[in-house]
């Protein structure tokens, strides 16, 4: 058995994680630690509890504060979560010896503003982060780079883009509309349905084939390099809203809200994931309408818990 560490175990794409790990025969090789929901990376003794749980054989940096609208209102939590959390986790694992395998989980949003013409964006894009979240995720990732270089820590930078299936919180915006469209779809609320800018195009990937590109990563990644994690498909929020109504059953009208809108919004994205399918093998499989099927029962299942 290979001992695995994940910060944020309990957050959306840690459960996915831990599910996968205790379900799926291609990872019963994997026991995954146990650690306490309370423990905090900004607290030097805390990253010191989680490292020392030894032997590790491999690490998934899953712990961050990932709400963009949340790094505008606190930028400064942000940072102490992302960055100094990060450099505490580094450090503790190297004062517990710790020789293993580690996967920095960084984001697709570091790449920022990206001129249309250069879509679908690789690892060799220049970053250009616009907001605080991209800039401490970028941060946190050029720290663990360096302690790739000058530490020997064996370490991959992952850059998901956005994800999306069962358990995500609806502070997420394609979560947000399945919760209420199953609200809809029971007549709890009317089929008009707040929106922002749902013009924009993003890259989803189902939360358990970005999990098996972490797994894919620990086993063939090269250390100090960047891998985006991303399906290539570009979808529209508007038809997103779209399908999750028409698998529902229901008709929506969606209602522009300026509340809803946010700052240095990027009109098109779509990544390119040719770097860790050739490394790997690893490919998103997930058809979009399985994973939002699986939130649309997410929520009826929270609904009537």
């Amino acid at each position: 058995m290979k001992r695995l560490l994940v910060t944020g175990v309990h957050g959306f794409v840690g459960r996915a994680l831990a599910r996968l790990v205790s379900s799926d025969p291609r990872f019963s090789h994997w026991q995954l630690v146990v650690v306490p929901e309370s423990l905090d990376l900004r607290n030097v003794e805390h990253a010191t509890a989680m490292a020392g749980i030894s032997p590790l054989d491999a690490v998934i940096h899953l712990a961050a504060q990932s709400f963009v609208p949340e790094a505008f209102r606190d930028p400064t939590t942000t940072f102490e979560i992302n960055v100094l959390g990060t450099l505490n986790l580094l450090q503790a694992l190297r004062a517990a010896g710790f020789n293993g395998r580690m996967i920095y989980v960084g984001t697709g949003d570091v790449y920022g503003l990206v001129d249309e013409a250069s879509l679908p964006v690789a690892e060799t894009a220049i970053p250009a982060p616009r907001n605080p979240y991209a800039v401490s995720k970028l941060a946190a990732e050029a720290l663990c780079r360096q302690w790739s270089f000058t530490e020997q820590m064996d370490v991959m930078l992952a850059r998901p883009f956005n994800h999306i299936g069962w358990g995500q919180s609806d502070r997420f915006v394609v979560s947000d509309f399945a919760r209420r469209i199953v609200a809809i779809k029971h007549r709890r609320r009317s089929a008009v349905v707040e929106v922002g800018d749902i013009d924009v195009t993003r890259d989803f990937t189902d939360v358990d084939d970005v999990v098996h590109a972490y797994f894919a990563l620990l086993e063939h990644g090269t250390s100090g390099e960047v891998y985006n994690v991303c399906s290539g498909r570009e979808q529209s929020i508007r038809s997103t809203l779209h399908r999750l109504a028409g698998l529902a059953g229901v008709d929506v009208s969606p209602k522009p809200v300026a509340a809803r809108l946010r700052k240095a919004e990027q009109r098109r994205m779509c990544g390119d994931s040719s770097k860790i399918q050739e490394a790997t093998g690893w490919r998103a499989t997930t058809p979009i309408d399985d994973s939002l099927e699986s939130m649309l029962r997410y929520w009826e299942t929270e609904d009537n818990a």
